[in-house]
């Protein structure tokens, strides 16, 4: 339920964000419900709905809405766990040569994160904060300070997302921050399926020196709900040897994009801009 006194000075901007805000939870909405709980007229949520739609985000249904299903949306860790698994492993390869003994890291949530943990537990003096409790269980029997964001648990993935993980990450400094992404677009940048996922990995890019992206290639041309970042935010970014080569050629001119070909023998191929 939406705060009354906010809800009596919101403007359309906001109001059409709580709007796309329930569509990420609930899958569809109600014109008159949510008439009722933003205290407009039902009217005037028709004509949100027309811009949502105008926009692509959304597809009107009698009625009321639901969320354009060409937006990429969340996926549980078990069916995310197994999809590109040796890109996913040749990329967290390429990001543990990042990782200096003695630094202090923020580990996204996600299966790529996942298998950074895997990859540094050897390293010395290192402190490793995430969101992810499947990360923090990854990395509690080595010798790594693990800190836990702590915050509201989303089921299916593992990650903390909320007030409290957000007040965390306002009170802490990273050397290097490893993002993960949901979906990568030359136009939108990078989103997630969610706000609350979003604002949780801004928080985070404000509390690192240096972030990273890392994220194979099939989340390229794809578009999300809710905005992270652009381009222009990101130090540098490792992906697989899939990169669309209309994307190597934009990324090289932002930001250092390293390509991870995996195996001892194969060197990663380098772009620094």
């Amino acid at each position: 339920m939406f705060e009354m006194n906010k809800v009596m000075t919101m403007q359309p901007v906001e109001r059409r964000y709580l709007i796309l805000n329930e569509l990420s939870k609930h899958e569809k909405v109600d014109i008159d419900q949510l008439a009722s709980q933003l205290n407009v007229s039902a009217m005037t949520i028709r004509r949100d709905l027309s811009h949502l739609e105008a926009e692509k985000k959304i597809i009107r249904t009698h009625g009321g809405a639901v969320l354009n299903k060409s937006l990429i949306t969340e996926t549980s860790f078990h069916i995310k766990e197994g999809k590109n698994s040796s890109q996913k492993q040749h990329i967290a390869q390429g990001a543990a040569r990042y990782i200096q003994e003695h630094s202090t890291i923020l580990l996204d949530s996600g299966t790529t994160t996942l298998e950074i943990a895997k990859l540094i537990k050897q390293k010395q003096g290192l402190t490793v904060i995430t969101n992810d409790i499947k990360i923090a269980a990854e990395l509690m029997d080595s010798a790594i300070k693990v800190i836990v964001s702590g915050g509201e648990l989303q089921n299916n993935t593992g990650a903390l997302f909320g007030p409290l993980t957000e007040q965390i990450l306002n009170h802490v400094h990273v050397d290097l921050f490893f993002l993960g992404a949901h979906a990568v677009h030359s136009k939108a940048g990078v989103t997630a399926p969610t706000f609350e996922k979003a604002l949780i990995k801004r928080h985070m890019i404000e509390a690192a020196g240096a972030t990273w992206l890392v994220t194979d290639s099939s989340k390229f041309d794809q578009k999300s709900l809710a905005k992270v970042c652009d381009f222009s935010q990101i130090d540098g970014m490792i992906t697989d040897q899939d990169l669309p080569e209309h994307y190597a050629s934009l990324l090289k001119e932002q930001l250092t994009l390293v390509i991870a070909r995996g195996g001892e023998d194969n060197e990663d191929w380098c772009y620094r801009r």
